[in-house]
């Protein structure tokens, strides 16, 4: 069998999606991610951005502590 992993956008999606799980009698998990979801998106971003041709900041190393 497969395995579905929702993302609900707010409390009060995943809400609905736990009665709908309820109601068709399937089983599931939750999980609390210790991460601020828009802490991730921040991070995931500027990860993105820092693999694509933008140019980002440049420190020389021996004028970091200057």
């Amino acid at each position: 069998m497969e395995t579905l992993i929702a993302h609900p956008k707010n409390e009060e999606e995943a809400i609905a999606l736990k009665a709908v799980m309820k109601v068709l009698k399937i089983d599931f998990e939750t999980e609390n991610s210790p991460y601020n979801r828009e802490f991730v998106e921040k991070i995931l971003s500027s990860e993105k951005a820092r693999k694509s041709e933008k140019p980002g900041l440049k420190i020389n190393v021996q004028d970091m502590w200057k």
